[in-house]
């Protein structure tokens, strides 16, 4: 659903991968308008009551808002889920005949998030399952945010929508393939506060709608968009947020014999919006991310780093619940990883905290700024696409100008020294399901 605004697409230099060991980084704050941080990110879906509490009950995240037919949306049902700094939202459809919509005509004055499309929603979760549809950020003016991107090339796909008497703005601009890159900004900070259910439209949730635990999960901490085609994606993005090259991994700095990926991660000025573009390498058996692509019908967000303050926490949380309509975990690492790590690592961990990572198959990293713990879960849905990532960082404190604490973005890296075991990994979770990874030869002429 495009609105008629015009762009200008404006020539930009060409993004050219170097690689992990050629890589400075530099951050030339060169954003295009002030962006400030994550604010939510939306699944779409075809029932979203189920699908919100099953990550409720897995991550420990309280369902805090709703917007359904108890609130008088007639469009869709959404349902908002919030841990510290992390907003989920799991959308879906209601039936076009309850509203009277026939294609497009006179859903939106009804719709709480005033974006949906019936037709979109219904065409995306056919197209790619459970998946993430919209990334949001929050900026400083979302109008301003939305014509200064159209203006260096971004594609639109929902004009600014003034609500709650102008006191919120929401719009939209294409990101990768279906997924948008959603602005929101708030008048001011009271705004920002009494905005805590999201959007006008969402009713607080009765407090027993929802388990009460918290596993200690705080935020986004970044995402991974898989896609066929690198350097033009970056090229897209870079062009019209003026976001920066924050880290870039390529297939010969981690990937094996067989096959690997080649991801750049942007970050905006503050460095706390992190972006992951990834790319299959196909050598003798397909990329797991071409893998990704062909089961989820294109480009799409490959998997969500969710940040913890106690990885070991959050996972025995996570663990318990497993079985009971929670998440799986990869397979872990074999023995030799952990006997190896004091060597990698230094001491970045204590005895103690590396047999806790053995015991519950943590992956860990380190770089030149501080040290990651990350562990990853199996599919969430039905498809072998999308993933959740659970990350602890370590290290990197600063403060801010107004002298307040908080932790540099990235620190410790991305787990460039675990991704052999992160596709072996995957390569066993594979094998389960009966892909096929194998290339097929040319046939002859």
């Amino acid at each position: 659903m495009a609105p008629n605004t015009k762009s200008t697409t404006l020539a930009v230099p060409e993004f050219n991968l170097v690689g992990y060991k050629n890589f400075v980084r530099h951050n030339p704050k060169s954003d295009r308008f002030a962006a400030k941080k994550f604010h939510h990110v939306e699944f779409w879906c075809m029932d979203a009551t189920n699908t919100a509490r099953r990550f409720s009950l897995g991550l420990g995240m309280q369902i805090v808002a709703k917007s359904d037919l108890s609130t008088n949306n007639m469009i869709h049902a959404s349902y908002l889920l919030r841990s510290a700094d992390l907003n989920i939202i799991f959308t879906a459809p209601y039936s076009p005949s309850i509203a009277g919509i026939n294609g497009d005509s006179g859903q939106k004055s009804a719709a709480a998030i005033p974006t949906f499309d019936y037709g979109d929603c219904r065409d995306f979760v056919a197209s790619h399952g459970l998946g993430v549809r919209a990334i949001a950020i929050e900026v400083g003016d979302a109008e301003a945010a939305f014509n200064t991107s159209v203006a260096h090339g971004a594609k639109p796909s929902s004009s600014p929508v003034y609500l709650d008497d102008d006191r919120t703005v929401i719009a939209e601009v294409q990101l990768y393939g279906d997924v948008v890159l959603r602005y929101v900004s708030f008048k001011n900070e009271s705004d920002r506060q009494d905005s805590c259910l999201f959007l006008p439209g969402f009713e607080p949730m009765d407090e027993n709608s929802s388990i009460p635990f918290d596993f200690g999960i705080t935020r986004l901490d970044h995402l991974v968009v898989a896609l066929p085609q690198l350097v033009p994606a970056v090229t897209y993005v870079k062009g019209f947020t003026g976001f920066h090259e924050f880290a870039e991994v390529t297939s010969e700095d981690i990937g094996t014999e067989d096959s690997g990926l080649n991801s750049v991660i942007l970050a905006n000025n503050n460095e706390m919006i992190l972006f992951a573009l990834t790319e299959p390498v196909s050598i003798k058996l397909k990329s797991q991310v071409q893998t990704f692509l062909d089961h989820n019908g294109g480009t799409g967000v490959h998997h969500l780093a969710l940040k913890t303050r106690d990885i070991f926490k959050t996972l025995k949380e996570m663990k318990m619940r497993k079985g009971i309509g929670g998440f799986e975990f990869l397979p872990p690492p074999p023995p030799t990883y952990y006997k190896n790590l004091k060597n990698r690592i230094g001491d970045a961990l204590s005895d103690e905290q590396i047999k806790q990572c053995e015991e519950m198959g943590i992956l860990v990293d380190k770089d030149d700024q501080g040290t990651l713990l990350q562990v990853f879960t199996k599919p969430v849905g039905d498809r072998p696409t999308c993933f959740l990532e659970i990350i602890e960082r370590v290290g990197c404190m600063a403060k801010d100008e107004e002298g307040k604490e908080y932790q540099k973005g990235g620190c410790g890296g991305f787990g460039k020294g675990n991704f052999a075991s992160l596709f072996k990994a995957i390569e066993e979770y594979e094998k389960t399901l009966h892909i096929n990874r194998i290339i097929a030869e040319p046939s002859a002429a």
